[in-house]
């Protein structure tokens, strides 16, 4: 696949999960880092402004993941070049990758390693609750509302007066 031309019309996640659970076969399977009561698992794929936004499970990390969908807002990065991508909650730095069969995509780490996880159904919680989290803007704070003036507790204050209080 050229760079250029890599892009989902349709959800990647199927085309996720089936890459991710390709490394995890054949790079990652005796890595001591992975935590085996977890599988690889894509959750929430939507699209966005031109791009897919997911999460991906796998045993070794949790990511967030932008890959392109047809945007020109995408555009491919070095392995380990970043990016920063601004959703309604904030902006974010992802990090550039490639992967045979899968292409361009950005990454931004949720969570390496996985130890924390005690199984799938958790981490799927998480991963719903963070790309959900992705897409609510926070609220405006509101300034202070002024307190009315009391003058006489302001001249007891500026006089010094004991009974200010």
């Amino acid at each position: 696949m050229n760079a250029s031309e890599t892009f989902f019309a349709e959800s990647p996640a199927e085309t996720v999960r089936r890459i991710f659970e390709c490394i995890d076969r054949e790079r990652m399977h005796d890595v001591p880092l992975c935590n085996r009561a977890l599988d690889v698992e894509t959750v929430g794929f939507r699209h966005w402004e031109g791009l897919w936004v997911g999460v991906v499970i796998t045993p070794w990390a949790m990511n967030l993941m932008v890959l392109p969908a047809g945007s020109e807002s995408f555009a491919p990065l070095r392995v380990g070049q970043e990016h920063e991508w601004a959703f309604p909650s904030g902006a974010y730095p992802f990090m550039g990758n490639n992967e045979p069969g899968l292409g361009e995509y950005h990454y931004c780490s949720l969570f390496s390693p996985m130890d924390d996880f005690i199984d799938q159904a958790v981490a799927r919680e998480v991963a719903e609750a963070s790309l959900n989290e992705l897409f609510v803007a926070p609220e405006p704070e509101t300034p202070p509302q002024p307190q009315p003036l009391d003058r006489r507790a302001f001249l007891r204050k500026a006089l010094g007066r004991k009974d200010a209080e």
